[in-house]
């Protein structure tokens, strides 16, 4: 019988912690996870992520709720890096156009960025990093990403971000036009949260 884990989420977001439930069920790995999102996130002091790195970021994040919150805490940084555009947008992915910009706004500003790109200057990846921490203390922190290519224009009604314009080579596919498993197989955030969990069975 596999080891019964309660990792909490550093979120108050349903959908994330749908998302992680799935990657949790699916993932073969010794530890059986009970996922929850962190109680009163939202009345919690804020962890304001300023970091350079998705790496500090998400350590931040973890270490900074972990001294609020019993037991194991998780959080994850991620976002989209264009190698020509400088690495951007990058941990700015969320407020690329600004903080209360609608994900249509950051691909609009994404795809006139890219105007003038072409071939390998289209390339790009998504980065997630996934850090787990107790008591303010950092236990693992983790990273993967995904290679794939910025389109023209928007493909696909699935995902959310910059999902509609990131094409998949593999599947020949944006992201937002993969079912939910085929994403949670390729998907920057799947491959790093199984590395947590495998960091995790080995503490066990």
């Amino acid at each position: 019988m596999p080891a019964l884990v309660k990792l909490f989420l550093t979120s108050s977001n349903p959908g994330k912690l749908k998302e992680y439930r799935f990657l949790a069920d699916t993932a073969a790995n010794s530890v059986s996870i009970e996922l929850a999102l962190l109680p009163e996130f939202e009345s919690l002091p804020a962890f304001e992520e300023n970091a350079p790195t998705f790496a500090e970021n998400a350590a931040g994040k973890a270490l900074h709720y972990s001294r609020l919150q019993e037991g194991l805490v998780f959080a994850d940084d991620s976002g989209l890096v264009v190698p020509a555009l400088g690495g951007a947008p990058g941990v700015h992915s969320a407020r690329y156009a600004g903080v209360h910009a609608a994900n249509s706004e950051r691909i609009e500003k994404l795809l006139r960025e890219m105007l003038d790109k072409r071939g390998q200057d289209r390339a790009a990846y998504f980065v997630c990093a996934t850090a787990l921490a107790r008591k303010g203390r950092a236990l693992a922190v983790v990273t993967d990403r995904v290679d794939g290519e910025i389109l023209e224009s928007p493909r696909g009604a699935g995902g959310f971000g910059y999902d509609p314009v990131f094409y998949f080579p593999a599947l020949k596919k944006t992201f937002a036009e993969l079912l939910p498993e085929e994403k949670n197989l390729h998907s920057h955030r799947g491959k790093a949260f199984r590395k947590l969990l495998a960091a995790l069975s080995s503490m066990l």
